[in-house]
Formats: structure tokens, sequence, C-alpha cells
């Protein structure tokens, strides 16, 4: 089995001379993307390199408590992300609370069963494995939940003169809006299912890549990427299902009214 191969900081300098390039090309081309580009450089190394040292001394301690604050932050960022990435959110505490605990539940969920009846190490909160694998499955369920919430609130934003006519038929609020239901968990869906059906024949995703560069035998590096897929579907699943579901009791009442004053303005 091949060792692992360690990088010097000057083999990260010569990989984003490709970034530096597309600035220039930006330039050139008058995309006026070098700004946007520079900028995400920039906050990714510095975001990545605090990390670093973050988890190195999380990993040194190994705390119980402390992985478990480490988690609670990373799903308060993530949830601030899903608010932000819609065009038309729920206003107030609503906007930012009701994505975000539909996310955090499906990952800490999911995440707690694998490690407990699968990956099972021991301790099973051990931060080197539970925070990596709990940031995966974050990262894809913010993804699946933030399109959903945004398909959702657009099309029933749209579409409001439609479902208030079938509430003034008599149409109970959770039919009136069925056919957006599902046009939202399709949205939230389709970047998993997109992942699952181009892994292994267009891509090799970036988790088993590293293994396999780290020199694990690539048949292991398959299973624990099949292993991490499958609970990254599971987890979106959960979690789009549980924010659409919340988000449409939110936009209506026990009287079947639609409350589109309950959503924030477009951006």
């Amino acid at each position: 089995m091949s060792q692992y191969i360690a990088l010097t900081y000057w083999d990260v300098v010569l990989a984003a001379v490709f970034l530096v390039i597309n600035g220039a090309l930006s330039i050139w081309l008058d995309l006026r993307l070098e700004r946007q580009l520079a900028i995400a450089a920039i906050r990714m190394i510095v975001q990545l390199i605090l990390i670093g040292f973050v988890l190195k001394a999380l990993f040194a301690i190994s705390s119980p408590w402390l992985t478990g604050l480490a988690a609670l932050t990373m799903g308060a960022f993530a949830g601030r992300e899903i608010w932000a990435r819609q065009e038309r959110a729920l206003s107030g505490v609503w906007g930012y609370g009701l994505g975000g605990a539909a996310m955090m539940f499906a990952g800490v969920l999911v995440t707690t069963i694998a490690l407990t009846t699968q990956i099972q190490p021991d301790p099973w909160w051990t931060p080197r494995l539970a925070l990596p694998l709990f940031g995966m499955i974050l990262g894809n369920t913010m993804t699946g939940v933030s399109l959903g919430l945004d398909t959702l609130n657009s099309s029933v934003h749209r579409e409001r003169p439609a479902i208030e006519a079938q509430l003034l038929l008599g149409a109970s609020r959770w039919s009136a809006t069925a056919p957006f239901v599902r046009r939202a968990l399709r949205s939230g869906f389709m970047p998993i299912i997109n992942a699952m059906a181009a892994t292994g024949v267009v891509s090799l995703p970036g988790m088993m890549t590293g293994q396999i560069l780290s020199g694990v035998d690539p048949t292991e590096a398959v299973k624990y990427q099949l292993l991490i897929m499958f609970l990254i579907g599971g987890a979106t699943g959960f979690g789009v299902l549980l924010a659409v579901l919340g988000n449409i009791w939110r936009l209506t009442d026990e009287r079947h009214r639609l409350r589109l004053d309950r959503l924030r303005d477009a951006k």
C-alpha cells in the first residue's frame, strides 16, 4: 500500500496559480469577476487555516461538550446560509429558525445513528470522526433545504391567486398547496440525486479521492463513500421534508388562509 504523501505550502501556492489565471481572464474578457474570485479565495484560505487550528485543538482535548459546541456552531452558520440563500424567506426568527432547525434535526439524527451503529468509534462522539462526518452531512442538507424553501416561497408568492381560489372553493391549506410542496421537494432532492447518479462514473467524490491519495485501498474507500452518500441522502430527505412542511404550516393558519404577510420582501 502506498504511503501518505505530504504537501508543502509551495505545492498549495502552485495550485493557486490556476485561480490567478482565471482572474486574469476575467479582467481580459471584462467579466468583472476578479474581485469576487479574490475575496472568495481569501475567505477560504482564512477559514480553512482557522478551522485547521480549531480542529487540531478539539482532537487533542477530545471533550464531548466542546464537540457538541462545535457542532452547534456549524449548524448556526449553516442556518444563516439557508436564510440568506432564499429570495423570499419567512420574516423574523422563523426565517432563520425553521430551516436551520429542520437541517440540524436531520443532520444530528443521521450522524448519531451512523456513529453509534455503523462506524462505532470509542467513544462514539470522537471529534476526529464526528465533526467531519457531521460537516459533510450538514453541508449537503443545507443545500437541499435552502433550495426547497426558496422554490416553495417563490412559487407560493407567484401563484397566490390560484391558491386562494382553491381555498375559497373549500380546499384545505394542505391540498391547495400540494403542487407547490411537491415542486419544492423535487427541487430540494435534486442536488443529492444528481450527485449519486454521477458518482463513480462522472466524478470521484472528494472524500474518496482524499482517502485514495492518502494510501487507503480503493475498495475500502468505496465502502466509506457509499456509506457517506447514503447518510447524506437520508439527512437531506428528512431535512427538506421537515422544512417544506413546516414552512407551509407557517404560511397558512388554522382557518386555512394564506398568510404571505409572514414572508419578508424579496431581495
